[in-house]
């Protein structure tokens, strides 16, 4: 009876989990969609990094779905995964720093600010939804840091919109790019430091 108890417990806890990972997935999808577009229009690398942040997230939650029934074995390897996705972004970011610094353009801080706006609604709401599974295993945890960096991404645009407004020059862009590529590749190795000490302590399939 306490067995069957238990189990009832962990398969509402999985469904709980699939049905947040399915809501947060599709907004993170719909958001780079709208996002890159609003990157490419308006010029802006900060943007356009917070556009592939949410691509990646879409990718890390997909991932996330397969990984919610698995063993703490899987998850760990999931979340290794997502580590390597959240790194790819901050690389694809660095090269278009690189390419601004050569090829200088000031960005539309109206666009900017409009669409970090939209982000951070949409952001806000995955968080929420995200808060109470933040800490029940490696898979939430990790997707939980995700979200988070989601809303300083926002924030950071916003920043940098209003630099390029007051300054009428590109460089505060570039700036927050910069430290928008910063906090992905050190969330990129909390994630890939966690999964690893997860799959350290995981016991092996026999």
């Amino acid at each position: 009876m306490v067995d069957a108890c238990c189990d009832d417990d962990r398969t509402l806890a999985v469904l709980r989990q699939r049905g947040t990972l399915t809501k947060v997935l599709w907004i993170n999808a719909a958001m780079f969609l709208v996002i890159a577009g609003a990157a490419l229009y308006g010029r802006s690398t900060a943007l356009l990094s917070d556009s592939l942040d949410n691509l990646g997230d879409a990718l890390t939650y997909g991932l996330s779905l397969y990984a919610v029934t698995g063993n703490q074995r899987i998850k760990a390897r999931v979340a290794l995964v997502k580590g390597a996705l959240i790194f790819l972004g901050a690389a694809v970011v660095s090269g278009q720093i690189a390419w601004k610094l050569v090829h200088a353009v000031t960005p539309s801080h109206e666009v900017m600010s409009l669409f970090a706006l939209i982000g951070l609604v949409a952001n806000g709401a995955c968080l929420w939804l995200l808060w109470r599974h933040r800490s029940e295993d490696i898979n939430m945890s990790s997707v939980f840091e995700c979200s988070r960096n989601d809303i300083a991404s926002n924030l950071s645009v916003l920043v940098a919109a209003a630099g390029v407004r007051f300054f009428q020059a590109g460089w505060p862009d570039l700036l927050v790019a910069t430290l928008l590529a910063a906090l992905l590749l050190r969330s990129s190795w909390r994630v890939i430091r966690g999964a690893a000490a997860e799959l350290r302590a995981a016991p092996r399939a026999s």
